[in-house]
């Protein structure tokens, strides 16, 4: 099958059938054979060759096929010893015969099974009359909507317009294309044509849009949601639109709105129907971005303490280029702060004329006057951000010269300056909302005692210990011995809430250090930390703002990974905005996840006082659900193609599991391996939590952060416990778990007595409670398995999936869902077949297992939560306990870290049980919902019964295949 032809219509794909292509047959016992398969030119029967068997019994006839299956959903698939090896994305099976027999195949490329898929399903829906269908209604919203835009250029009514016409409407309605891309599809035309003019007809026209618009990736899926094939009514895009893009409470009337918004054919705006055109228009709209538009705002509780909060800081704020050379100038400020940078540096020395002036001291970058650094801050600090902004000085100047500073930050800052003094008796830093609008200085403060002029405080100078390091002929650490410099009272007394203060060791921090007190670590010592007292770190960040700032080491200006410091907690790890690249395009892309104010609400149990994180922690976080994330990379637009892909480039699929979603995220990158080295193209940078699931396009961006335009990944996106991603192919998403090898909370023993007896009051209820959920979901992974869906498909796709075989020949029901209870049960109108047996009795323990959850996890969550309150009564005498159990030392430590750990396991339980019930009662309310819009409820149909199959046989449709006991397929390769 010619794979570089494009695929664009079904027309297309029955012509591509009908010369057939290769596809291996897949058994059971890990047997896979290749045959090739062909569409008989009546459209009437589907065969394959070499086969020993007769000619007449190597095929399939077209009107036995009950459903055509995509992925690997079907018994043999699952029980084949390859699964792991066969592309989710290539393999699709054909179910067919009374018995419900599956003949599983795998294509060699995803675009060759869409072409079978997509074709039999056209078959399945209009059998002989297929072509007829196809000839009749292909392309009519399009061929109308492109006929009236070509008349409405051709002016003068000539029937033809000039090629530079042609190509700027072509332009115009796909920008992303090259107009020397356009014009060359023209001629193409033209010379195929022997045609002597260069002027365009409306054939001609429509020809090149369908051949340069039509994104075969798209088509398929179009088809896929399509009752008719041609279109998408309001109940098909519904289905899309809450099944796989996620959106709760979809009704028609919004469906109608997406169709008025993006269709722009007249006839299906009027009749209510989404051309493939119109549903190209919305997946390219900002509605159908990967980030979610709700954090495009600030949408986090902005009033927590500020040490809560995650802060983007620059360092060396004025360097443009490198931190020894490189130029000083205040486009650094108002290029940062016009990023939403909430803490900038100010590295401050004597100046000429009186003046203080800007600079990396020891060095031979240039230098800014301080003044016009003052008025820069003035003018943009809150242009990006309402919350306050943190000036970070470095004062190396003299007395003198201190009295211009302070004249300058008083007069030029006024009220914007924080100057409240913190108060002795609070236990936090005031929040963001409070502090909105307001300049906080970082810097030395005399003691509070100190009623003189001036006093002499310790000095704080990066600049010196880069120097000394540069003059270093080895590469280890040198204690830079610290000098004393006279500060004036007047500047001191600016520096409210971020006063600089040496870190000596954790232990003295917790015992002394206070609130308003703000530590700078170097880049290494931060990673040593990071390394040695993993806990400690993070539980040090809890109340105090920690900053970290790049090794002198980095003298390019290069920059650190900022997440080896989120991950400690640490709030303000300083970049150097002057430098592009894979870490400040994390730090860029960490912080849009909160309107880009330049504040971040840090994980709950990195905010806790009483909760377990580890910095260093490898495995799943105690009291936190993994995440499971799939993303399937579909096709690139408007960048060069990677050299030797396919039509529609390399197909990939990551999957991840993410231990803390929260610190978590994704960078797409995309390179050109035709260039030695792989030439970066693009990238996009996007937090975890930000992610939309369903399809989406990836708006990629440049080395230095500009967006490029028109250049667009196209990706499909599949969470656990996320709406939307309806098929995200991979069993993997919810694994189903026996007892035997189920695995349980773990709570630790803490040598205390009284205390490990209250904790083991939760052992039980945390099994019992593991036990309901597990047992629930893996009922609902049966069920859709049997659906032949995917794990995260929700359960009205499974009912409408379900729905063909649920209803006889003369359109009654074998079986109805009784909705006059609370928990629908299916009831048999009669006897019925194994397959349909199997269906019941598998719906019957989804919903057995669901009323059992409902009716128990109330009790089970006052238990554990019971259990939480009690224990956290000796969290104040924790350590006197302990001590008088005889624990000392690293025993003592270790009981104090086992009881955050089992604080954090009761709340983490508490809240999945919790989720639980919540996702049961979803699911409840998909069941009633899906049984009502098939027509299945019990009393009869709801409204009329007209079109009831055109509502529930779509795409999306599966029949059961046969119960596993019955008799395999057989042919001659057994």
């Amino acid at each position: 099958m010619p794979t570089e032809k494009k695929i664009g219509s079904a027309s297309d794909c029955i012509s591509a059938m009908v010369d057939g292509s290769e596809l291996k047959k897949v058994r059971s016992n890990s047997r896979i054979y290749h045959r090739y398969f062909l569409l008989d030119a009546d459209m009437q029967s589907l065969r394959w060759e070499p086969s020993k068997k007769e000619s007449e019994k190597a095929k399939i006839d077209v009107k036995s096929i009950k459903e055509v299956r995509t992925g690997k959903n079907t018994d043999t698939f699952r029980t084949n010893g390859t699964y792991d090896q066969i592309s989710e994305d290539c393999a699709f099976s054909i179910i067919f015969g009374e018995n419900y027999e599956s003949l599983d195949l795998v294509a060699n490329t995803a675009d060759v099974a869409n072409i079978w898929v997509t074709g039999l399903r056209y078959l399945i829906s209009y059998g002989k009359h297929t072509l007829n269908i196809i000839e009749s209604s292909q392309n009519n919203m399009r061929l109308s909507w492109l006929g009236e835009l070509f008349d409405e250029t051709d002016s003068s009514n000539s029937k033809e317009i000039t090629i530079l016409g042609a190509v700027q409407l072509v332009k115009k309605l796909n920008p992303g294309l090259k107009n020397v891309k356009i014009e060359l599809k023209f001629k193409e035309l033209h010379k195929a044509k022997d045609k002597a003019g260069s002027d365009v007809t409306k054939e001609e026209f429509i020809e090149v849009f369908h051949d340069l618009c039509t994104r075969p990736e798209i088509y398929f899926l179009f088809v896929q949601f399509s009752s008719n094939k041609e279109f998408l009514d309001t109940k098909d895009l519904m289905i899309f639109l809450e099944a796989e893009q996620g959106m709760a409470q979809v009704s028609e009337d919004i469906s109608l709105e997406v169709i008025q918004k993006y269709e722009p054919s007249k006839e299906g705006q009027l009749n209510g129907w989404l051309s493939l055109d119109g549903f190209t228009n919305y997946l390219l709209s900002p509605e159908c971005h990967i980030f979610d538009p709700e954090h495009k705002a600030v949408c986090q509780d902005m009033n927590q303490p500020l040490s809560h909060y995650y802060i983007s800081a620059s360092h060396n704020t004025y360097l443009i280029e490198d931190q020894f050379r490189g130029p000083s100038d205040v486009t650094g400020y108002i290029r940062a702060l016009k990023m939403g940078c909430r803490s900038v540096e100010l590295d401050v020395w004597d100046g000429p004329d009186n003046e203080p002036v800007i600079y990396t001291g020891h060095t031979m970058t240039s230098q800014i006057a301080f003044r016009s650094v003052i008025d820069v801050v003035n003018k943009y600090a809150f242009v990006a951000s309402e919350f306050p902004l943190i000036l970070c000085l470095e004062n190396h100047c003299s007395l003198k010269q201190q009295k211009v500073m302070f004249q300058h930050l008083k007069k030029i800052l006024g009220d914007k300056l924080q100057l409240d003094p913190p108060k002795p008796e609070d236990c936090y830093l005031p929040s963001p909302f409070e502090l909105k609008r307001k300049i906080l200085l970082k810097g030395k403060k005399l003691s509070s005692n100190c009623t003189a002029s001036e006093g002499e405080v310790t000095d704080e100078d990066e600049g010196a210990e880069m120097s000394q390091r540069m003059s270093m002929e080895s590469g280890e650490q040198q204690t830079v011995a610290p000098k004393k410099f006279k500060l004036s009272k007047d500047l001191s007394d600016l520096v409210t809430l971020c006063k600089s203060v040496e870190f000596k060791d954790f232990s003295t921090s917790f015992q002394s250090q206070k609130q308003w007190e703000l530590c700078s670590f170097n880049e290494v010592f931060a990673s040593r930390c990071a390394s040695d007292f993993p806990g400690d770190f993070v539980n040090y960040n809890k109340k105090f703002l920690a900053r970290v700032y790049p090794s002198p080491m980095r003298i390019d200006s290069s920059n650190m990974n900022p997440q080896d410091f989120w991950k400690c907690g640490c709030q303000i790890v300083a970049m150097n905005y002057q430098t592009p690249g894979l870490m400040m395009d994390l730090n860029i892309g960490w912080f849009r996840q909160n309107g880009n104010c330049g504040y971040v609400l840090r994980p709950a149990i990195m905010r806790e006082q009483v909760s377990y994180f580890s910095a260093n922690t490898k495995d799943s976080v105690p009291g936190v659900s993994p995440q499971l994330l799939h993303i399937k990379i579909i096709s690139g637009q408007n960048f060069p193609k990677p050299k030797g892909s396919g039509a529609k480039g390399d197909v990939v699929d990551p999957y991840f599991q993410i231990n803390l979603p929260e610190l978590a995220m994704v960078r797409f990158v995309v390179l050109d391996d035709d260039y030695i080295g792989d030439e970066f193209i693009g990238q996009y940078t996007i937090p975890f939590e930000c992610l939309q699931t369903g399809f989406r396009h990836v708006p990629l961006q440049s080395l230095t952060g500009e967006v490029l335009p028109h250049t667009l990944l196209f990706v499909h996106v599949a969470i656990t416990n996320r709406r939307g991603g309806g098929k995200p192919h991979k069993r993997g998403l919810s694994v189903r778990k026996g007892k035997r090898n189920r695995e349980y909370a773990s709570m630790r023993v803490l040598l205390i007595k009284a205390v490990d007896d209250v904790f083991r009051t939760a052992l039980l209820p945390l099994r019992e409670a593991t036990d309901l959920r597990e047992n629930m979901q893996n009922a609902i992974v049966s069920f859709k398995e049997l659906c032949g869906l995917s794990a995260v498909a929700n359960l009205k796709q499974c009912i409408l999936a379900l729905s063909p075989r649920l209803t006889g020949p003369d359109n009654s029901p074998l079986v109805v869902f009784n909705l006059t209870d609370q928990y629908p049960n299916l009831e048999p109108q009669g006897l019925l077949p194994e397959v349909l047996k199997k269906v019941v009795s598998t719906y019957d323990m989804v919903i057995q297992t669901s009323k059992t959850l409902l009716e128990n996890s109330e009790g089970m969550y006052e238990r554990i939560l019971q259990t939480q309150k009690a224990a956290m009564e000796f969290h104040e005498n924790l350590n006197d306990l302990a001590v008088k159990e005889g624990l000392k030392g690293r025993k003592l430590n270790k009981a104090v870290e086992s009881f955050t750990w089992n604080i954090t396991i009761l709340k983490g339980q508490a809240d999945l049980l919790k989720h639980a019930r919540g996702e049961v009662q979803e699911n409840l309310k998909q069941i009633h919902y899906a049984a009502l819009t098939c027509n299945l409820s019990k009393g009869g149909p709801v409204g009329s019964s007209s079109g009831s199959e055109s509502k529930c046989r779509r795409s999306l449709d599966t029949i059961p295949e046969k119960a596993s006991g019955e008799e395999e397929l057989t042919d001659e390769d057994n």
